[in-house]
């Protein structure tokens, strides 16, 4: 993992020639390394989709999956947190902590997965590494250590020594060392072993530099890797559990599911279940062995499958047993939203069908179509993600499109709590159900929950189950057409007809109750608890840090309070503090003219908060709920 261009690719082509792999290193400017394998990255020389390899070193099998760094692809990052046993951040040592470095490091941190540092680029002018440390202990973590040091930095011929140290950092976390530190000299032998102890537990990270480009510091790095991150866990012989992180299609079409097995196997023709009730057949299984993918009969625990067959199977699924923290979002979700419109209206149908196959390999574009006006719409983390969708449209689909301007996505919070309910056979109520639903606020962050204040032996679970689903269904347009966040929806009421049957046993649906009528009642239901409870709008904050020229600070300082930018610190030539996520594009663009160049901008989503003045609205693209007329027009055709 890396911030963009600190040389993340560049080390996997590096490590792949060093456990002899490949013959020849790739080059990213060249577009021929391994992992960056699509058109596109080829062209760009950036990482879009993230890529696996394996490799050899010694007795241990490294599966690598490499990932891209632009902030507007972070999804990608989120979908293998929870597939790892160990990372590597990549830093750059010219350029030193960036912000995307910044965001990877809190959630390995807060996830506490084993994590060594590599400051690469050592051999390049201007690399430091005394203030690339200093900004390690600053901004990522104070825990860290350096296990060697560099020399002859900014040549072709920096290289990295390494020698064990770091004592009394390990001692922080170990009384029987730390008395050993006091008393004496901690024998080489204890170091190393504490310091993979420490490692493996996410308390310390170790620090290497070299060069991706001449190879210096790697075999150190590959031994790191080999010594230091804890081997996988879990044992072939016991029940399948494993999590699908990385969809793609084949050049027949064909889904093809990349997994990470935790524990058991799977075999062709194995019948795995996944999701609620659903179940594929495997066709085909390849694993990752020397670099690429080869097909096998069996993938057993502690690898990467490739499988075939799944035609349902989702980025994110688990098959076979649970494993835990799987479903986690450990990043903010996308706050750019766009309309995207085919430049022939006749081929309004491909684009929906190529924007449904990108959506199933990315699912926070998270598709909104609005069927009135014949619109799509896009969620976005930022310009190049959307220049991508346009450039893959193209070249892989034949799909000219243009976008309209890119708009914030707002959230809503319910304001306090509301309920509603209408019964079956009473006015105005037409469908042949009883709901009641009440809305209450829960914790930031919370998402929405969906909780029985009823026996689930009311009446049948296909009825409760239609419910929920269409709970989480409509909250994803509130009372402005924000989706709703952060709230426990409860059933209070529920009530429905038997099967009813004439006397030569036909189904009589007018006087029985279906799923469909669940699903037709409860948005109504739902919306009506919702407008009691009243939602608060809020709109994403960016947290960011600005290093600018001491004398541009008069100047700067007006822009950020015209941007509604608010500052939280400043210290001499940084100011850090929060700004709304709809202005970092303006300060982006004025802050070269103010600091003659020299500013610095770093920002990474923070947190919701609630939008001053009225609150924005966002155009429906359902049936509406909130106006009756219109919904029963729609959903029963007759009012």
């Amino acid at each position: 993992m890396a911030h963009v261009d600190a040389g993340k690719t560049s080390l996997t082509e590096r490590l792949l020639y060093a456990a002899g792999v490949i013959d020849e290193i790739g080059s990213v400017d060249d577009g021929s390394t391994q992992t960056d394998s699509l058109a596109l990255e080829r062209r760009r020389g950036i990482t879009i989709k993230s890529a696996v390899v394996s490799f050899a070193i010694g007795d241990v099998t490294v599966n690598l999956i490499d990932t891209p760094g632009h902030p507007d692809f972070i999804a990608e990052v989120e979908r293998v947190l929870s597939v790892l046993d160990g990372a590597v951040l990549v830093i750059s040592g010219v350029e030193g902590v960036q912000a995307q470095t910044r965001v990877l490091m809190r959630t390995l941190k807060r996830l506490r997965i084993p994590t060594i540092l590599f400051v690469n680029k050592i051999d390049r002018r201007g690399a430091r590494t005394d203030a690339v440390l200093r900004q390690i202990a600053e901004r990522l973590t104070p825990a860290a250590i350096p296990l060697g040091t560099a020399r002859d930095l900014g040549t072709p011929a920096a290289s990295f020594h390494r020698m064990y140290g770091g004592a009394d950092v390990l001692a922080d976390n170990d009384e029987a060392l730390l008395a050993a530190y006091v008393a004496d000299a901690v024998p080489e032998d204890r170091l190393r072993s504490a310091l993979a102890a420490q490692t493996a537990a996410a308390l310390v990270h170790p620090v290497f530099f070299g060069s991706a480009i001449t190879g210096a510091g790697v075999d150190e790095l590959s031994d790191g890797i080999r010594e230091l991150l804890p081997p996988a866990k879990g044992a072939p012989d016991a029940p399948l559990s494993g999590t699908v992180f990385k969809i793609e299609r084949g050049p027949a079409g064909e889904k093809i599911a990349y997994a990470r097995l935790f524990t058991g196997a799977v075999r062709v023709r194995d019948k795995l279940p996944f999701r609620t009730e659903q179940e594929g057949k495997v066709t085909a299984v390849a694993a990752f062995e020397s670099g690429a993918a080869v097909p096998r009969q069996e993938v057993r625990a502690g690898q990467i499958a490739k499988l075939w067959g799944l035609d349902d199977i989702r980025i994110g699924d688990r098959i076979g047993e649970p494993a835990p923290g799987t479903d986690a979002h450990h990043f903010a979700p996308p706050s750019l939203e766009t309309v995207v419109i085919p430049d022939r209206p006749s081929e309004k149908g491909a684009l929906r069908a190529a924007l449904a196959q990108l959506a199933e390999q990315d699912p926070l574009i998270n598709l909104r179509q609005d069927d009135l006006r014949q619109e799509i719409f896009l969620s976005l983390y930022g310009e190049v993600q959307k220049e991508v969708i346009e450039a893959t449209l193209a070249d892989e689909f034949g799909l000219a499109v243009t976008f309209r301007e890119t708009t914030t996505i707002c959230v809503e919070r319910p304001s306090g709590a509301g309920s509603a309910v209408e019964f079956i056979a009473k006015a105005p109520n037409p469908f042949l159900a009883t709901v009641g639903l009440r809305v209450d606020p829960a914790p930031v962050g919370s998402g929405v929950e969906f909780r029985l204040g009823i026996s689930l032996g009311d009446m049948p679970y296909a009825f409760f189950k239609a419910v929920e689903d269409t709970v989480h269904e409509t909250l994803r347009q509130g009372l402005h057409g924000w989706q709703v966040v952060d709230c426990t929806v409860t059933m209070t009421h529920s009530g429905y007809y038997p099967r009813q049957s004439h006397a030569h046993q036909s189904f009589d649906k007018s006087m029985s109750s279906t799923g469909a009528d669940f699903r037709g009642l409860t948005p109504l239901v739902l919306m009506s608890a919702l407008r009691r409870a009243g939602t608060r709008v809020c709109e994403p904050l960016h947290r960011f840090r600005l290093e600018i020229p001491a004398d541009a600070l008069g100047p700067v300082l007006p822009l950020l309070a015209r941007l509604r930018a608010v500052p939280r610190t400043q210290g001499e030539g940084v100011i850090e503090g929060e700004i709304p996520a709809a202005r970092v594009h303006e300060l982006q663009q004025q802050l070269p003219a103010l600091t003659r160049g020299e500013g610095v901008l770093e920002s990474s989503f923070e947190r919701h908060h609630e939008v001053s003045g009225p609150p924005p609205e966002r155009e429906r693209t359902d049936h509406n709920p909130l106006n009756r007329k219109e919904y029963l027009l729609h959903v029963e055709r007759r009012v």
